[in-house]
């Protein structure tokens, strides 16, 4: 009974029950590793057997496992439905100040809003430290509502925000309409921004949707997801009322925004919506258009702004956004600078101060300038908004000093840390956990684990932290730790180059630019060579095995599968892809970089339209993550330009010139490339 005796005074919480039955395995954890112990507890976990899960925890705690925190928040979190309130602070208790206590004080809210237990909740959430899950802030204004505060704005914000059917914000919205907090409007707001956000391409997104429409009445839910089912037959109907015509002329223009334009200019609904909501469904089919790169998209936008007149009413930033992106396709357009400048115009502060945007307004106050339209206090604007954002380390910041004609420079080099900043770092329990877990392969939970630990963090504990990352070859979490540095700037940890001399070596073997290919492995990989994505693409350069096979092919390597996850192959795979894809592409940069993150196909597609600089074309990229994926590759390759000490860092060379259809006499594409 030692054993039990021990367990009993050091995990004082445990029942007496569940301390004896740890007890009886308490030698076969002693027989493990504390690492197979943990391990086996994250299995159990996913399995979901709790009887073991539970033992393991014991043990865990018993052995004062330094990830014995972990081991108990997977096994609570996996029975919160039973727990009570006094078990919930006993785990805070226990790992006061860990991520874990955070974590679970995250589920305990959710679990507590599904109870309905608002005392418990009102008492629990002000403790709530990372504050970033939507439900909990939708039960949050709830809670407060029902304390008889005004939270109507900050209430519309969140249900506003709310991307998937949840109970939370579900409630919230419940209760405020009951009460007149909430109005018509508001509902039909949310109606329609469950189409601009592409919520109702999903089954939970549609439960949003239908939850919201429902406020209003069965048979208008009923008439919505009817108009979402088949929006032609509902415009053909004459008695369809005009809000419920609107979510099919939505719908309809997400998949055919040619057939919507035709509703709305020849089917008589533009008059039947009226001036406002007729102006935001043009609006929604010039989004769609330049989502697919069909030409009339500006066409749609100016008979958007027509109805509009001074206000784009509902209309919602990533709407304003595309009708930016459509005037920075339109080539010779005429009016795209006044179009672009007046979409730009129309968003909210926060997107009008996104870098993207400050660049391009600046470019189209220049080109109103250059035209006569403006005199020298809008040149001086101009310049002031290019100034405000160059040299900022980002593609618009580099684009805008190049702009300005302001020379590359590096930041200069931080003080050098200190003994006692650098063993701060070493001895902090929260990156010592996040280090641990990485090493166990639990990766996610090792990220989240250290990003916890790097709140409140000033600039030279950052760096310190970063350093220690660099050091352990933990290169995700350098790089990320060092980027939020402001003041002072470590250019060696926020573009590390591992695998130099193999990287180096390879790329010119296969004759393509070594800055290039590392600025690509960093937004790919982050120089992690066991990363592995969700659809299977492994190693430094996340090359498919479907396109492994395939290039191994062509450079006459003999392949095995196995070999896709040795860092050397995965280079040699990988740099020989791009340099294909490069040279099918004649050299471009951008349409190389665009190719290797979505396939060559897309680009093909996407350059098939007038000629526009390249910047442009970056942006108008129909695919969010490609359009970031480009934009920071080539970014980071300027960098690398300077660390490496070879070519010019010079974004515009490698932008290139003008990018539109190849050439009557261009090669033909290369089909056969993956």
């Amino acid at each position: 009974m030692n054993a039990l005796h021990r367990l009993i005074r050091r995990a004082p919480v445990l029942t007496a029950a569940a301390a004896l039955a740890a007890a009886c395995v308490l030698p076969a954890a002693r027989a493990q590793t504390g690492d197979d112990l943990v391990l086996d507890a994250r299995a159990a976990a996913q399995k979901g057997d709790r009887a073991r899960l539970s033992a393991l925890r014991t043990a865990a705690l018993f052995a004062s496992h330094p990830l014995a925190p972990w081991v108990d928040y997977w096994d609570l979190s996996g029975r919160l439905r039973e727990a009570d309130v006094a078990e919930v602070e006993a785990f805070y208790r226990r790992w006061s100040g860990q991520y874990v206590e955070d974590r679970l004080r995250n589920d305990w809210l959710l679990e507590l809003g599904k109870r309905r237990d608002w005392e418990n909740f009102a008492r629990d959430v002000p403790r709530f430290r990372m504050n970033d899950d939507r439900e909990v802030t939708c039960y949050t204004r709830l809670v407060e509502h029902q304390a008889g505060r005004d939270v109507r704005p900050a209430a519309l914000e969140a249900w506003y925000a709310q991307r998937e059917a949840d109970d939370g914000c579900a409630l919230l919205a419940q209760t405020m309409f009951a009460a007149g907090r909430f109005g018509v409007e508001d509902v039909w707001q949310q109606a329609r921004l469950a189409f601009e956000l592409e919520r109702q391409n999903s089954a939970r997104g549609q439960r949003s949707l239908r939850a919201a429409v429902a406020l209003l009445g069965p048979e208008l839910a009923r008439a919505v997801d009817d108009a979402v089912a088949n929006p032609a037959r509902t415009l053909a109907r004459p008695d369809t009322p005009p809000s419920v015509a609107l979510m099919a002329l939505l719908k309809l223009a997400s998949n055919d925004p040619p057939a919507a334009a035709a509703q709305l200019a020849s089917g008589g609904w533009e008059q039947r919506l009226g001036r406002r909501d007729a102006a935001f469904a043009w609006a929604f089919a010039g989004k769609w258009a330049a989502v697919l790169q069909q030409p009339q998209s500006m066409d749609h936008y100016r008979r958007a702004w027509t109805l509009a007149g001074s206000s784009a009413t509902g209309w919602s930033d990533d709407t304003l956004a595309w009708g930016a992106r459509a005037a920075l396709r339109a080539g010779d357009a005429p009016d795209r600078w006044t179009l672009l400048a007046r979409a730009i115009d129309a968003m909210s502060p926060a997107e009008r101060a996104d870098a993207a945007w400050v660049y391009w307004r600046s470019r189209a106050m220049a080109a109103g300038a250059a035209a006569g339209n403006a005199g020298d206090a809008e040149r001086a604007a101009a310049r002031a908004m290019l100034q405000s954002i160059a040299g900022q380390m980002h593609f618009y910041g580099q684009l805008a000093a190049e702009d300005l004609g302001l020379p590359f420079v590096l930041p200069p080099p931080p003080r050098t840390l200190q003994a006692s900043e650098r063993e701060a770092a070493r001895s902090h329990p929260g990156f010592a956990r996040a280090l641990q877990l990485i090493d166990l392969g639990l990766r996610s939970e090792g990220q989240r684990e250290w990003n916890f630990s790097l709140r409140g963090m000033g600039e030279r504990e950052l760096l310190a932290a970063a350093q220690m990352a660099c050091e352990r070859e933990v290169w995700d979490r350098c790089i990320f730790t060092s980027d939020r540095s402001k003041a002072e700037i470590d250019i060696a940890q926020r573009f590390p180059t591992p695998h130099r001399a193999e990287l180096t070596q390879t790329a010119r073997r296969v004759g393509l630019d070594p800055a290039y290919a590392f600025g690509l492995i960093r937004q790919e990989s982050r120089f992690i060579t066991v990363a592995r994505s969700s659809v299977g693409a492994s190693g430094l350069m996340q090359v498919m095995p479907a396109t492994a096979r395939i290039v191994a092919r062509r450079i006459g390597l003999d392949y095995k599968p196995a070999m896709l996850t040795d860092p050397d192959t995965n280079l040699l795979l990988g740099t020989s892809y791009l340099k294909m894809v490069l040279d099918d592409f004649a050299g471009s940069q951008p349409l190389a970089t665009a190719g290797y993150n979505a396939g060559p196909n897309r680009p093909r597609r996407w350059r098939d339209a007038p000629a526009v600089e390249p910047a442009a074309w970056i942006e108008a990229i129909p695919i969010g993550e490609t359009r970031d994926y480009v934009k920071k590759v080539l970014s980071n390759a300027v960098y690398y330009s300077a660390v490496l000490g070879g070519t010019s860092p010079s974004l515009k060379a490698r932008l290139g010139g003008p990018i539109g259809p190849p050439a009557p006499n261009a090669p033909p594409v290369d089909r056969d490339l993956p």
